[in-house]
């Protein structure tokens, strides 16, 4: 069968550089570090003392603050992120066959916070099982697209994505087969996490994932670098409008980029390592050029997963230079988790929309906070370091793994007719 165009029609962030598309992009452009000092809890004890945390955000801004109080707020920065990303597609709710919109979120962890608290409150007490009703409700993964197709009546697909930090990319490439299969005119898809919490920095120092620089938290996310010792966990949503492309052509919408192919892999390595020679980063990539039908040759850049974690950073760029060979030195290639953090399931919608950015406005946001050269990084790659670089770019991809060794892969077109 003939498969289905897929455009990019709306676009909606929530990041700890910008609370808005603009202010977003804004922040990548001028190289900007999210990291800051925890504000919701008293980090004094722990290992780490800093995430990326949203700044000046209050739900209750954009939310009945009745209904805000039913929500974790993984789901709160779900319906914030989606809310802008519809109004930005210019859909009109009103005429648009609602039982052809669906909803493809991704979260890797949910609502945390929520679990946290109402377990501590029930250790604190005599034993007697007193939780709040919407405990359950406001914990699942799967409400934040829930209550997106309630709040706008989106009656199609409407499901939760995880695989950990891969889980937004894994949600958007499911959105991309609906649509362009013919199953769906429009889906409502990206990520949502809200990890910065007791439990997620105790739990993420357990594992010596987080880099542990309290000392300058602004520079503590360093991709490539050689003194990077970690991710800096953040926080925060992604939302991308999918839509077939005579559907959206018909009603004159604006088009950011087309969608032409993703890809998946598994590492079948380790728990929480990558593979030293990325070969399930590898096989992810090849798998992602073949469904878009392009040749290594066509990729102009690469967001990468770029945690700034020692192993995961070599393995991934060793990856890269296998599948696009010589190529490889001409492909822009940057980590935008250097300026918002790692937010786990929500990173692959928030990169995606900086490479979509990119190709849109012509410039890629720099990889920032890199002073030292690691020995075991290629010196052929352009890093796109410290300063954003002007490129017109046809084609662009967007890498994101998760623990359990998911890997997705997506790709981007400049849209033409």
């Amino acid at each position: 069968m003939q498969l289905k165009r897929v455009v990019v029609t709306g676009l909606g962030a929530l990041t700890p550089i910008g609370n808005n598309i603009e202010e977003y992009w804004n922040g990548l452009v001028n190289g900007v570090s999210g990291a800051a000092p925890v504000t919701y809890y008293d980090a004094t004890k722990f290992k780490t003392r800093f995430a990326c945390e949203l700044k000046n955000f209050n739900a209750t801004d954009f939310i009945d603050r009745k209904e805000a109080r039913k929500m974790d707020r993984f789901t709160q920065y779900a319906i914030v992120a989606s809310d802008e990303a519809i109004l930005n597609s210019g859909l009109d709710l009103d005429t648009i066959n609602k039982l052809r919109v669906g909803v493809i979120w991704g979260a890797g962890i949910g609502g945390l916070e929520t679990f946290q608290n109402e377990v501590l409150n029930f250790a604190s007490g005599d034993g007697t099982p007193r939780f709040n009703p919407f405990f359950i409700p406001k914990m699942i993964p799967d409400i934040a697209p829930g209550l997106i197709s309630i709040k706008n009546g989106f009656m199609g697909p409407n499901y939760t994505t995880v695989s950990a930090c891969a889980s937004s990319a894994n949600a958007m490439i499911d959105a991309l087969n609906y649509v362009r299969l013919g199953h769906c005119d429009v889906i409502v898809t990206g990520g949502s996490e809200a990890a910065v919490t007791i439990a997620g920095m105790g739990g993420f120092n357990a594992m010596h994932a987080l880099s542990t620089k309290n000392e300058s938290p602004e520079t503590a996310s360093r991709p490539f670098d050689a003194e990077r010792d970690g991710f800096v966990l953040g926080e925060g949503a992604g939302a991308i409008i999918l839509e077939e492309y005579e559907h959206a052509k018909a009603r004159g919408a604006k088009i950011y980029a087309e969608v032409i192919g993703g890809g998946m892999s598994s590492d079948a390595y380790h728990m929480t390592a990558p593979h030293p020679e990325g070969i399930g980063v590898i096989a992810v990539m090849k798998n992602c050029l073949e469904n878009a039908g392009i040749k290594p040759e066509d990729v102009d850049h690469i967001n990468t997963h770029g945690t700034s974690t020692p192993l995961g950073d070599v393995a991934e760029l060793k990856a890269i230079s296998e599948v696009f060979g010589d190529h490889a030195k001409n492909i822009n290639i940057n980590s935008t988790k250097s300026m918002t953090g790692h937010l786990l399931g929500a990173a692959g919608a928030i990169e995606s929309i900086a490479s979509i950015l990119a190709m849109e406005n012509g410039i890629i946001p720099p990889t920032i906070n890199h002073t030292t050269v690691d020995e075991n990084i290629n010196p052929d790659l352009n890093l796109t370091l410290n300063k954003a670089q002007k490129r017109d770019i046809k084609i662009a991809m967007s890498n994101t793994f998760g623990f359990g060794g998911h890997n997705a892969c997506v790709a981007f077109k400049k849209f033409e007719e």
